[in-house]
């Protein structure tokens, strides 16, 4: 291309041009897309703010059948051998977590009790203990939080078995719980061998 045919494509260009007028600048706000985001953002907050709440627990509040201040919890999901039962149940098992419930409210130790069991078991905990109390005294019926507990864990798919727990370990206001093993636990022994 030569500087004659670029100087001739300019004043083409120039001359098609000339009619077109700039558009004048607009301090108005377009309320409708001002709007959509505005209502964007609150579906998007309430979305995360769902998901968190499915995060803290999706373990329930309702549908609970109580249980009595002296009465015995226990599970034994279908598979799991008479004998790791009674090592369980007979207090065994090395302890690795504790978890005492003590002063919260049913919410908390519900969002207590699910964080406890989730994150043991992503550690490759394999036994930890429920401090829950006897709750003889508790409203609006005895055992209430003892009886929510028991509910609970039937409810979580990482408990495999639980039992109350032997009197060292605090007998009726306790429980054990057996989590089934982490499928990667291998690597998590051996990085815990590592550190250790």
């Amino acid at each position: 291309m030569t500087d004659i045919e670029t100087n001739d494509d300019l004043h083409s260009f120039f001359a098609e041009m000339q009619d077109v007028k700039p558009i004048k600048p607009s301090n108005k706000a377009l309320l409708h897309d001002t709007e959509n985001a505005i209502a964007e953002k609150k579906r998007r907050a309430a979305r995360q703010r769902s998901e968190r709440e499915k995060l803290k627990s999706p373990l329930s509040l309702e549908g609970i059948t109580p249980v009595k201040p002296d009465d015995f919890i226990l599970f034994q999901q279908p598979g799991i051998q008479d004998g790791v039962f009674k090592k369980l149940r007979m207090g065994k098992y090395p302890l690795e977590e504790t978890l005492s419930l003590s002063g919260m409210t049913i919410e908390q130790s519900r969002d207590a009790l699910y964080k406890a069991i989730t994150d043991s078991h992503k550690r490759g905990v394999r036994a930890l203990l429920i401090k829950h109390g006897k709750g003889e005294e508790s409203k609006p019926f005895p055992a209430y939080k003892k009886s929510f507990v028991n509910h609970w864990l039937l409810e979580l798919e990482e408990v495999i078995a639980y039992h109350t727990a032997q009197p060292m370990h605090g007998g009726f206001a306790a429980t054990y719980v057996l989590l089934k093993k982490h499928p990667d636990q291998k690597l998590i022994n051996r990085e815990k061998n590592r550190k250790g």
